[in-house]
């Protein structure tokens, strides 16, 4: 019988180290996790890491910005879809607080580390920023441009709305999730702002 030929090691992709490296700062924390963690975990030399990262803090900053666009990117189908922009700012504004929660719900460790990380990470949290406050923009541009919003300039507004509800997305306020009110809280300031936006 003929010998089996090994499966062949999967290639060493920049998705695959960040994948990697999620698993290290859960298991060691942002103190301690190192990019021999990384590479011994991937089965390969740390040279090979750094092939696709220069640096230990390019790492961080890669790592960092795939979390966050995890969430840019969940938003995103709800700022573009066609739906009312009443509904489409609610569901967007929803969908965050959601995505956060489940965020430091689920895995604690891991979002505890993420907070070190965006502390360090500046231009990675300025840019999911700017996407987000760009996405609500776009819902409230459409809202004003069908009448349903009053609003002179729809990227100040959004600026504002972003701001008014940082309580329920902004993770300082992580703590605060759980409490038993704070999905009614959510609700109220939504359907305030949502007023403020539509009054003539």
């Amino acid at each position: 019988m003929a010998a089996t030929s090994p499966t062949p090691t999967p290639a060493l992709t920049a998705e695959r180290i960040l994948e990697a490296t999620e698993e290290v700062l859960r298991r060691h924390g942002p103190a301690k996790a190192t990019v021999v963690d990384v590479a011994r975990a991937l089965g390969v030399s740390h040279g090979s890491v750094y092939r696709h990262f220069r640096t230990k803090a390019a790492l961080r900053e890669a790592v960092t910005k795939r979390w966050l666009d995890r969430t840019s990117e969940q938003l995103s189908g709800i700022a573009a879809g066609d739906r009312d922009p009443e509904a489409r700012l609610r569901d967007w504004l929803q969908a965050l607080f959601d995505a956060k929660r489940r965020k430091a719900g689920a895995d604690p460790e891991l979002f505890a580390t993420y907070m070190v990380l965006v502390d360090e990470n500046g231009p990675a949290v300025t840019e999911h920023i700017a996407d987000l406050t760009g996405q609500l923009a776009g819902i409230i541009r459409d809202g004003a441009g069908t009448g349903v919003f009053t609003v002179p300039d729809p990227a100040a507004a959004a600026r504002t709305v972003f701001q008014a509800t940082g309580r329920f997305h902004d993770p300082g306020y992580a703590r605060e999730w759980v409490r038993p009110e704070a999905e009614a809280d959510f609700g109220s300031l939504v359907e305030l702002l949502l007023r403020g936006l539509s009054s003539r």
